[in-house]
């Protein structure tokens, strides 16, 4: 534990996926954590209840309900308790998504990112802001290549939700040379495992599956992720935050597993794990998707000593029996 553990953390999205392993992990090692998320609709409102039931549980938690594209009152909320430090997860997310419904992006993605920038710069003592931000950015890289790394170009983002995490990069970058504050971004890549996301292939394949029902296989089957179970994640993203670059600079760090995995193999490996075969039914590649995507994650493991430990296979029987336990052999609804 360093010595900025005395003020605490403040986590945004707190309740989703990341954020609610990254808000444990950290009370784990002894910090204190704010939490804060809206518990929006986006995806069922009853798994982020139950990962907030799991957090308001532990000691040195507290929840804030708030839509961080409110200025005033986040930058009310970090001056008054001291906040120091700022994981910043809150977002919202798919690629899908902002295809159907793109003004939500403006606000919680640009805005809200606009508004964690801002608390950040008038807090008194700040010290890292460590922010999410995506694969996506990068476009698409064909089978077989090399692992994006950090210098590869990111100037031709197929979908909205890649546009506006390219798009808080650069304000983060602003921000850093002007106002000093040290920031990381985090280019996260497909990540996975048990509280995971239904709006996630694998998670929606599972609940299909359990339902006898046949699940779609876009591109054909011939697109590839680099998955990346949360455990592995959240060792990145605390790594990171340990670590804060020197004031007035702003960096971008890819976090995943490096190991790329074909989308068949993965249904494979999820087939596996229930014992049920699934029916495919091919389908071609959907805008804003991408045919493969996998990290160079060098330049953290040389900061942090970054190295993901939990294979796919491993990984997916974790996440099928917190489904089964979550949701017995029922997708939700």
């Amino acid at each position: 534990m360093n010595d900025s553990s005395k003020t605490p953390v403040l986590v945004t999205g707190a309740a989703g996926f990341i954020g609610h392993a990254v808000s444990a992990r950290l009370i784990e090692r002894g910090e204190s954590v704010i939490g804060i998320d809206n518990l929006n609709d986006y995806y069922d409102p009853a798994l982020k209840a139950a990962r907030l039931d799991n957090l308001n549980a532990l000691d040195r938690f507290y929840f804030v309900e708030m839509d961080i594209s409110d200025a005033d009152d986040v930058k009310a909320l970090v001056q008054e308790n001291g906040v120091q430090r700022i994981i910043h997860l809150a977002a919202q997310a798919g690629v899908r998504y902002s295809i159907e419904n793109p003004f939500a992006y403006q606000k919680s993605n640009l805005q809200g990112h606009l508004s964690l920038l801002e608390a950040s710069r008038h807090a008194a003592g700040f010290r890292h802001l460590v922010y999410a931000s995506s694969s996506s950015v990068y476009g698409d890289k064909p089978m077989g290549g090399v692992g994006f790394t950090e210098d590869d170009p990111v100037n031709e983002p197929v979908s909205l939700y890649a546009a506006t995490k390219r798009s808080c990069e650069l304000m983060s970058q602003s921000y850093a040379k002007l106002y000093g504050f040290p920031q990381t971004g985090l280019r996260f890549f497909t990540v996975y495992g048990p509280w995971g996301r239904p709006d996630m292939a694998y998670f929606g394949f599972t609940g299909k599956i359990l339902a006898g029902e046949p699940i779609e296989v876009y591109g054909e089957g011939k697109m590839a992720r680099d998955f990346t179970y949360i455990d592995d994640i959240v060792d990145g993203i605390l790594g990171a935050l340990d670590h804060p670059p020197e004031p007035h600079h702003h960096r971008i760090l890819n976090i995943g597993d490096s190991r790329p995995v074909g989308l068949m193999d993965m249904i494979r490996a999820l087939e596996d794990a229930l014992g049920i075969e699934a029916e495919k039914i091919m389908r071609p590649m959907q805008p804003g998707d991408v045919t493969s995507t996998y990290a160079d994650v060098s330049r953290l493991h040389a900061l942090t000593g970054y190295a993901p430990k939990v294979m796919l296979e491993d990984g997916l029987k974790q996440f099928v029996r917190w489904y089964r336990d979550f949701y017995g052999n029922l997708p939700p609804t």
